[in-house]
């Protein structure tokens, strides 16, 4: 991504450049906006195969499908979210970049004199770079713990066993099961009434 701090001074920073960069996350997020949506119906569709499957071992193929899916979710939403933050910062700079020229137009001070503050540029300056950090290492920090917590399961039992994920979309997929039965069960009860009443009715 272009990067406005790399290629220019602060005080070359322009407009066009800050909407470009704005409409490239954008572009980016409706990306990742789609491949969620995408997911989501995968995971809805897998759902609907599971809950109609008697078979145990197809069931639990079916959860370990939408476990895998649901982590390839999440991990799209958290790129989403990265990028919107991202946007966020990058309007308020370009509303900061349309005040200043505002106020400039406004009072006719010239540009340079409103940056002549020094402490204040650096204390801004600072403050987007904290933010960045520390936007990189929450990032950071959720990646090492899910390294962390991989290394703690057995490897034969996270790839075949049943886990708590799993375990609840068994659950979800078993009473679906049941209620299929119980309705299947009392319209076999209902269809000797039936014949019955045809029966007598002849």
């Amino acid at each position: 991504m272009w990067n406005p701090f790399k290629r220019n001074k602060f005080k070359n920073l322009n407009r066009e450049d800050l909407v470009n960069s704005i409409c490239e996350l954008e572009r980016q997020e409706r990306t990742v906006e789609a491949e969620v949506l995408q997911k989501i119906k995968e995971i809805d569709a897998l759902m609907e195969k599971g809950k109609k499957e008697k078979s145990r071992e197809l069931q639990l193929f079916y959860a370990k499908k939408i476990s895998n899916i649901n982590e390839e979710k999440k991990v799209c939403m958290e790129r989403g979210m990265y990028l919107l933050y991202n946007i966020r910062l990058m309007n308020r700079l370009k509303d900061a970049y349309d005040s200043n020229n505002f106020y400039k137009t406004q009072t006719k001070v010239p540009l340079s004199e409103l940056l002549q503050d020094q402490k204040q540029l650096a204390k801004f300056l600072n403050k987007a770079l904290v933010t960045r950090t520390a936007s990189e290492d929450v990032l950071t920090s959720a990646d090492e713990l899910f390294t962390e917590v991989q290394a703690a399961y057995d490897t034969n039992e996270t790839i075949y066993g049943v886990g708590a994920t799993e375990e609840e979309i068994l659950t979800m997929f078993e009473k679906e099961n049941q209620l299929n039965d119980e309705l299947l069960a009392e319209g076999e009860k209902q269809e000797p009434i039936k014949r019955k009443k045809q029966k007598m009715e002849e």
